[in-house]
């Protein structure tokens, strides 16, 4: 008989309703408004925690093979299944090889095996010269491609120009994948000296235009190839606007922003504060108010960390050199509380996030016909939690192989107690995380 998760507080497509949830090998058989007693059902209840799907996170960099003392599949992994998370999609850098070729995502794959604790998708990576590289990824099972418009910190994955979008992107078109751009196009505005341990400086360096020209850009030659094209964690404000024009006009555009642009403001942050580095970077209180108002709008697709955990001596902590400490955030266990916190301040339900973090993720991965629901047909991949619980954030609860994070001591409300994947519980509060069931999704 199958097993079945019974909840006062369902996320379903039509609204949170009490339901009983049945699981089989895998997959969701079925969806029974109230309690439901089916003999010989192992019934698990929940009571009035929140069960929703399991979160998808479709930006994490998890640097394995040749950057492991960064991160790795297993601690990334592990980590994910504590925060809810079901499916993440790695970056094709910073490991090493980057992975802009057929080998190298072999490379890849090979070290992910036995490592993981959730799923886990590729993307592929877009760089000069390499669009001879597309179709043989492509068959190797990556799930779109990425490129960056701007030094991506890693010499071995350098950015693109708009002449080498020309020839990757009718490629990448063809096959219906999305292509993702970090959109920064940098000129000699912004480049600023003074104070390095000044947070004021650092984002005087990278200003809003830098992002509004390449988006501006990336919509033209969206248009233009009708490649799915994705902008990903948008940090302004002022690319809102051009933005919701382009998707009215039908252009497949869709945008990410991040926790951290939404949680934290520049105002907040204090000189030498390495740990909130990242780029583009994180800018004012009203900017970041505009973010929240496009999310709600739908102009913002949905919302997903840019997990970029680097060994702690690269974020210059003791010197707080801005311009010389790693710029990432490591923030993947506490995606799905942080966004909750910020929202819940902001008049947002627990439904808004099943949009944010599980159903349009879902169709970015091209995974929306299995992921990102709870219906009958779709995997069984849930996480159970409590919105109205609070913890503060401790090294000692994070299980990413690093603890530094600019959330640390932060309070935080929402507790994720259980994580499923396929129907099986891989993670649970009290008992920890079930080893190596993930998978690689192609």
């Amino acid at each position: 008989m199958p097993n079945a998760l019974h909840s006062k507080r369902v996320l379903l497509p039509d609204g949170i309703k009490e339901a009983t949830i049945f699981l089989e090998k895998g997959i969701i058989t079925g969806v029974v408004g109230g309690l439901a007693m089916v003999e010989g059902a192992d019934l698990v209840d929940v009571g009035e925690k929140v069960v929703m799907p399991g979160v998808i996170d479709p930006h994490v960099h998890i640097n394995e093979p040749g950057r492991t003392d960064w991160e790795g599949f297993d601690t990334a992994t592990r980590a994910a299944a504590a925060g809810g998370l079901t499916l993440l999609v790695d970056m094709p850098l910073n490991s090493s090889p980057v992975t802009t070729t057929a080998a190298a995502f072999d490379l890849k794959r090979a070290a992910a095996e036995g490592k993981l604790h959730c799923d886990c998708g590729f993307w592929g990576g877009v760089v000069p010269g390499n669009e001879k590289d597309i179709e043989p990824l492509i068959g190797r099972g990556v799930l779109g491609f990425k490129a960056f418009l701007t030094h991506s910190g890693i010499d071995e994955f350098p950015n693109v120009t708009e002449a080498d979008l020309h020839k990757a992107m009718p490629i990448i078109a063809a096959c219906g994948l999305p292509l993702l751009v970090h959109c920064e196009l940098s000129t000699n505005e912004g480049l600023s000296g003074g104070d390095s341990r000044s947070y004021r400086n650092y984002l005087l360096s990278r200003p809003s235009r830098w992002e509004e020209d390449a988006i501006a850009l990336m919509i033209r030659l969206c248009e233009q190839y009708k490649c799915r094209t994705h902008i990903v964690h948008l940090s302004s404000a002022g690319a809102i606007g051009p933005i919701r024009r382009a998707k009215e006009r039908g252009l497949p555009l869709t945008v990410e922003t991040t926790q951290h642009y939404l949680y934290f403001s520049a105002e907040e942050i204090g000189d030498g504060e390495t740990y909130f580095k990242c780029a583009p970077p994180i800018r004012e209180r009203e900017n970041n108010s505009t973010l929240w108002n496009a999310l709600r709008e739908g102009v913002i697709d949905f919302v997903a960390t840019d997990h970029s955990p680097a060994p702690p001596a690269m974020k210059e902590p003791e010197g707080g050199d801005l311009t010389r400490a790693w710029g990432g955030i490591a923030s993947l266990q506490l995606s799905l509380p942080v966004l909750w916190t910020g929202a819940e301040r902001r008049g947002f339900g627990v439904g808004d996030l099943v949009s944010w973090l599980c159903t349009s993720p879902a169709l970015l991965t091209g995974q929306s016909e299995r992921r990102g629901k709870i219906a009958r047909g779709y995997q069984a991949d849930i996480v159970v939690w409590d919105p109205d619980l609070s913890f503060t954030v401790e090294k000692e609860g994070i299980l990413h192989r690093h603890k530094g994070t600019p959330y640390l001591g932060e309070e935080l409300y929402g507790v994720v107690a259980q994580t499923w994947l396929r129907g099986e519980k891989i993670f649970d509060k009290d008992e920890g995380v079930r080893l190596y069931q993930g998978r690689v999704v192609v």
